[in-house]
């Protein structure tokens, strides 16, 4: 993986910005410093913490604007969707803000005698290695839980949006967070793996790739440091039945293009039964058929170009593959325009031979799979080393709850898709991952859990 930190503007594929890595010893130095500023951030009360935080939301949504198209020039997502990132990384502040104070509390456990407390504290400097797909929504969902805790972090973020990293730590600085508490750290991988292995670093939260997933988790387990990842996804898209199929349709396409399909959690596999599948093909054809792609800055664009050549190279690759081994291309899957861009693409007819019955497409690519029933659905949904998130659609109440509890995932959203929000967990098992985020479990991950027995 490249550790150069440039923007290039993925619908010109025009470099825009460049910035040097950063030095040993100034990798050294932030992780000292890191390690300072725990001892004097954490001892700090509360309520200035959370105070910090809520500032932070502010600043996000007096900024919004300016933050989203900063997103839009680096990784190309439409801007109407990245203003809605820069929302949501707000309400994720203010939620840590906001609940802290509850999630903290000491929990009281039953004993015989005396009384038994555990005590939700910090651990010291943790290190974040964030995607460019959410470069903000990533960052808040880990750094506002771990500086609520008492938490301090060293920031290394993707190579290819180092100004949104540079305003992430703006804006906090701008809140009033000490300048020790976070910092941003334009490292190489060799970098890299020497803060990990440094003692002060405690723990290690990645979103990524499952090679860069396992190279970091193996790191990590090498020098007995907590990590949690949150990887890739395959999720399914269950269709139980043939009720109200044009908004099914409808929510299934919305979800596979938003952000270009590059979301772990994009509904990528549509398994649909037998007796609904020919009229909903139907129906997400004439949809895609009428997706803008296009200049995301521009208003009435629905998908931008892809975040790099080589996403959109590695994407025509498991394309063509698929065609290969017998899967029927109805549309699209052809580059276009000056930058990176792809026309949505519609697979049917796919089988176990080619890459994409296994693999991620990262992109947007629709995949369509015709099941006999219920059971077949669920046998197709678990076949992939993935468990991130999964959709199920019906109008049987009592089948569509049966089919959410079989599935081998670690979220299922029942008649709409995966989403995210502040206040539910969010992770996945099997291959996309362990440990979670948001909700009140995002602030336990990287906390001590420390009992206090009294006799």
């Amino acid at each position: 993986m490249s550790t150069t930190y440039q923007t290039v503007n993925p619908s010109t594929a025009k470099v825009t910005a460049e910035y040097p890595t950063a030095s040993d010893a100034e990798v050294s130095e932030a992780v000292a410093a890191a390690h300072r500023g725990y001892r004097s951030w954490r001892a700090t009360p509360l309520e200035d913490r959370v105070a910090v935080l809520h500032r932070a939301a502010a600043i996000y949504r007096e900024r919004a604007h300016e933050l989203a198209e900063l997103i839009t020039a680096e990784m190309g997502k439409p801007l109407k969707q990245a203003k809605g990132e820069i929302a949501v990384s707000a309400e994720i502040f203010d939620y840590y803000a906001t609940h802290a104070g509850e999630f903290l509390q000491p929990q009281e456990l039953p004993v015989d005698s005396g009384s038994a407390e555990v005590h939700m504290q910090p651990i010291g400097v943790l290190v974040g290695i964030m995607p460019w797909n959410y470069p903000h929504y990533q960052v808040a969902r880990f750094a506002a839980p771990n500086l609520a805790l008492g938490n301090t972090i060293l920031l290394k973020h993707a190579a290819n949006c180092p100004q949104s990293a540079l305003a992430i730590e703006d804006i906090l600085r701008q809140a009033g967070l000490p300048e020790d508490a976070y910092i941003n750290i334009f490292a190489t991988h060799a970098q890299l793996s020497e803060v990990i292995a440094d003692p002060r670093v405690q723990g290690v939260s990645l979103t990524g790739s499952e090679k860069a997933g396992a190279i970091v988790a193996e790191q990590c387990g090498r020098h007995l440091k907590k990590v949690v990842l949150e990887l890739g996804g395959s999720d399914p898209f269950i269709v139980l039945d043939s009720e109200d199929l044009a908004a099914t349709a409808r929510q299934a396409v919305s979800g596979r293009l938003s952000n270009a399909g590059q979301a772990c959690t994009s509904p990528k596999r549509l398994i649909v039964v037998e007796s609904a599948y020919d009229a909903f093909v139907d129906e997400v054809q004439q949809r895609l058929e009428r997706t803008t792609v296009g200049d995301p800055a521009q208003s009435g664009t629905a998908v931008g170009p892809l975040s790099s050549a080589s996403a959109r190279a590695d994407l025509v690759e498991q394309l063509d593959d698929a065609v290969a081994h017998g899967a029927a291309l109805r549309m699209g899957g052809e580059p276009t325009g000056e930058g990176f861009f792809l026309t949505p693409a519609l697979l049917t007819d796919l089988n176990r031979d080619c890459r994409l019955w296994y693999e991620e497409a990262f992109g947007p690519v629709v995949m369509v799979y015709k099941v006999a029933d219920e059971d077949e659905a669920v046998e197709l949904a678990n076949d992939s080393p993935y468990g991130l998130g999964a959709a199920v659609f019906g109008t049987d109440p009592a089948q569509t709850e049966r089919v959410a509890q079989r599935l081998e995932t670690g979220m299922v959203f029942i008649n709409s898709n995966t989403d995210s929000e502040a206040n539910l967990p969010f992770g996945g098992v099997k291959r996309s991952g362990f440990g979670r985020e948001l909700g009140p479990l995002g602030i336990e991950e990287f906390a001590n859990k420390k009992l206090v027995r009294r006799v």
